[in-house]
């Protein structure tokens, strides 16, 4: 007998009991394994691991494959070229360019990002080539440690940190990118069981704590003060990388260190639901909130969850753009960059934010780490619903599909280009990007021990171990409307299969082994399938589209058009000005055969196509709608 319900996840209540799934290698004391059962139990659902879930071929792995191609084409040596020379070791490797050069503050910075990468690459893929890249960095990483021989790893001085500490600017940014090299150091471990990595993060942290006992609590409070225009002294998401330190080593000294890069000029007034953002540059204090998500994880300080959720909200409800991204220009503009860009403004007055360089990628993939941690302890579709939107219209949309190259910016004006990063930048967005792409099999599925959570329709298969099930997914979504699902089992399974349906889908037909299930879906909820599932039992989801339009939260006749999921981008070298309400507009809305739009307003006709398929093309997102007799 088969049941299916319907259920709006919202008020979903239950907590399932939950055991720890933890890489074999992963040696972790008893105290340290106290806690994560402890973290355990704040998460309703848990995503899968990353060697659980497999990408099928599909035009979203062709996406993961160029940034493999990337990936494969840089030079360790190169990438190491700054490390050594710091440390007083010889290199004769070429210095990288942009902001990896050898002057440059940041320099570092990347190669955090890039061990990241490979490591997520390494545990999914098994990438024979990139997994001798791995060890070779480590090791290599470890040979400057030794040689500077107090812990430190950078490929900047020290001296930058006694700046630091002594004028609170005038550098740029020393604990960000120290950061970086530390979390991707601990991805190494966490992900491949390179011990040799874990040693040079325990190392690092050690250095950083025996620098935080010689200040007093107001120099660490001017160290970390980050509310200046494109801040200095940004210190990345040190508390984050700390608190997963923590969680590995259950050292005390670990946690306490963490929660010292939790600021509370900016944790409590988030707690208490006050906005506190306008000004602020966003990534910097983006991800101070994923820290804050990670506290609370481990902890169960109240103040950390209220904080987590109620930023999350007031940049969704009142910084974000139609597609999930969110900076631009700041109020009061005190330099060139915050003229037009990275920082989040006045809440919910974003239609005269349009610049050339609004939506930074960084941003973008921060927001999803966030969004799909929330989703993680609620368990309520509308983070799944923002997962998606971000997922398609936002990452999907920062890279060029034919070269894999990937934009600072997505701006959503008219006409824009997007302006694509050339490879040797290696500038934070291109950082960000390679590990955004080496994780596109992350945030399709969740589970308990008895429910699987299916958020994204993207070709893949999952391995649920613990119940001896693979499902795997097959379609073209979103550019067909179709799903289909195989579920393979050793034996006949007892489990619930809850799909996601996004706010946009008015209607979707459900087929088990080709019988339509009557059932009523309803939008921003998951229908839940509960059975008895046989080996090849077969599922299909028939999605509707229809055309509909998002206004800006300041001006409704500001809007931005939609098929689907699918964020769609007038081509246009001109500034897009419509004429008619909103309903003469969707109803002069069509699709072609070859899967191209068309819209027919004020005597033109106008060619649309998803944002995420546009390259070089000058484009334009959001339009004005002006009735006015001229």
């Amino acid at each position: 007998m088969r049941l299916i319900t319907v259920f709006l996840l919202a008020g979903y209540s239950l907590l399932f009991a939950s055991t720890l799934k933890q890489n074999d290698f992963l040696q972790i004391n008893s105290q340290s394994c106290a806690i994560k059962r402890s973290s355990c139990t704040i998460e309703k659902v848990h995503p899968f691991l990353n060697s659980e879930v497999t990408l099928k071929s599909s035009w979203i792995e062709q996406r993961a494959s160029l940034n493999l191609q990337y990936l494969k084409s840089l030079e360790p040596n190169r990438l190491l070229h700054n490390f050594r020379v710091n440390a007083g070791l010889p290199s004769s490797a070429k210095p990288l360019e942009g902001w990896e050069s050898p002057k440059i503050g940041l320099r570092g910075h990347f190669v955090g990002h890039y061990l990241s990468a490979l490591a997520s690459v390494v545990e999914n893929r098994q990438d024979t080539l990139l997994s001798k890249r791995l060890k070779y960095m480590v090791a290599e990483l470890f040979k400057c440690q030794q040689a500077l021989g107090n812990g430190y790893l950078s490929a900047f001085p020290e001296a930058d940190f006694d700046k630091l500490e002594t004028t609170f600017g005038g550098v740029w940014a020393p604990y960000y990118t120290y950061h970086k090299i530390m979390q991707g150091l601990l991805d190494a471990y966490i992900r491949t069981g390179n011990e040799q990595a874990y040693q040079i993060v325990v190392g690092m942290a050690d250095y950083v704590k025996r620098r935080m006992d010689k200040l007093s609590p107001d120099t660490i409070e001017k160290v970390l003060y980050s509310v200046g225009a494109n801040p200095s002294n940004e210190a990345g998401a040190m508390n984050e990388v700390l608190y997963k330190l923590y969680e590995v080593s259950g050292n005390p000294q670990h946690l306490a260190l963490a929660k010292i890069f939790d600021r509370d000029w900016f944790a409590i007034p988030l707690s208490k639901n006050k906005d506190n953002l306008s000004g602020l540059h966003a990534n910097t204090h983006l991800v101070l909130v994923n820290g804050f998500a990670r506290r609370y994880s481990l902890t169960g300080e109240e103040l950390y969850r209220n904080a987590t959720l109620n930023f999350w909200n007031m940049l969704m409800k009142s910084h974000a753009y139609v597609n999930g991204s969110s900076s631009g220009p700041r109020p009061n503009v005190v330099t060139l960059t915050s003229l037009s860009a990275e920082h989040w403004g006045t809440p919910r007055h974003l239609s005269n934010t349009m610049t050339k360089e609004i939506a930074e990628s960084c941003v973008s993939h921060n927001t999803q780490k966030l969004t799909s941690t929330l989703f993680t302890w609620t368990a309520e579709p509308k983070y799944a619903d923002a997962y998606m939107n971000t997922f398609y219209n936002a990452v999907l949309a920062l890279q060029n599909a034919h070269t894999g190259d990937c934009v600072y910016h997505l701006p959503l004006g008219s006409p824009r280009h997007k302006a694509f990063l050339k490879k040797n930048d290696f500038r934070c967005c291109n950082g960000s990007s390679i590990e955004a792409f080496s994780l596109l099999n992350s945030g399709i599925y969740y589970h308990d021990d008895s429910y699987l959570w299916v958020n994204l329709y993207v070709p893949s298969a999952v391995q649920w171990k613990e119940k001896n099930v693979t499902i795997e997914q097959d379609g073209n979504f979103p550019d067909a409307s179709t799903v289909d699902f195989t579920v393979s089992v050793k034996k006949k399974s007892d489990f619930t299969l809850n799909l996601f349906i996004p706010s946009w889908a008015q209607k979707v037909d459900v087929y088990i082994n080709d019988e339509l299930q009557k059932e009523t879906v309803s939008p921003m909820s998951y229908i839940s399938i509960h059975r008895q599932w046989k080996n090849h039992d077969r599922l299909k989801m028939i999605f509707h589209y229809d055309f509909h339009l998002k206004t800006m939260p300041d001006d409704e006749n500001v809007i931005a058009l939609f098929y689907g999921p699918t964020l769609l981008a007038f081509e246009t070298t001109s500034e897009l000005i419509l004429k008619g309400s909103h309903s003469d507009i969707l109803k002069n809305l069509s699709i072609s055969a070859d899967h191209t739009f068309h819209l027919r307003n004020n005597g033109k006709e106008y060619l649309l196509h998803p944002l995420y398929e546009i390259d070089n093309e000058s484009y334009g997102v959001y339009a004005t709608i002006r009735d006015e007799i001229l």
